[in-house]
């Protein structure tokens, strides 16, 4: 019988580090100068897994935004994977934003990804769809190297991560 190599396709973000980035977010709009008498607050929901985001007005949102968006780049978290609302009034003139973090791949992504496997036309490649991952199997090493570098050029919206190469 011949072997078969196979690897999974996954996304997500440590939440540990999203709470770490949050931390540090809070602790810079505390000191800075340009946010010094104002009420902007960033909470993070682990069980959601959302952020939100309440300023003053708009101009202040954008740098709140800005402040939590470097963070969570300096923390290794994929910005890719983070799904911004919209900028959404609140009471006393307040502004409010959700930020959803993905974790894990969406069944209509997964079928984009799996699609665009058999698109490639890649022999003895296949790809199923196992909850919010997929798995690529194939025969050969090299065609599933072909298969991530091939994934890798692709946008599909979100932050991909190869795991469980075997």
């Amino acid at each position: 019988m011949a072997q078969t190599f196979s690897f999974d396709i996954t996304t997500g973000a440590d939440l540990q580090e999203v709470d770490n980035a949050v931390n540090q977010a809070t602790k810079e709009i505390g000191q800075r100068y340009d946010f010094k008498g104002t009420d902007c607050t960033i909470t993070f929901d682990r069980a959601k897994p959302e952020l939100r985001l309440e300023a003053d007005d708009e101009f202040r949102m954008k740098a709140l935004f800005d402040v939590l968006q470097g963070r969570l780049i300096k923390r290794g978290v994929p910005v890719r994977n983070l799904q911004v609302g919209e900028i959404e009034p609140a009471a006393a003139g307040r502004v409010r934003r959700t930020l959803g973090i993905a974790q894990g791949i969406a069944i209509e992504t997964a079928r984009e990804i799996v699609k665009a496997i058999k698109a490639q036309g890649l022999k003895k490649v296949q790809a199923q769809i196992q909850g919010d991952q997929v798995r690529v199997s194939g025969a050969s090493k090299d065609d599933l190297q072909v298969a991530m570098q091939f994934l890798r050029t692709q946008d599909f919206g979100i932050e991909l991560s190869f795991g469980n190469y075997r």
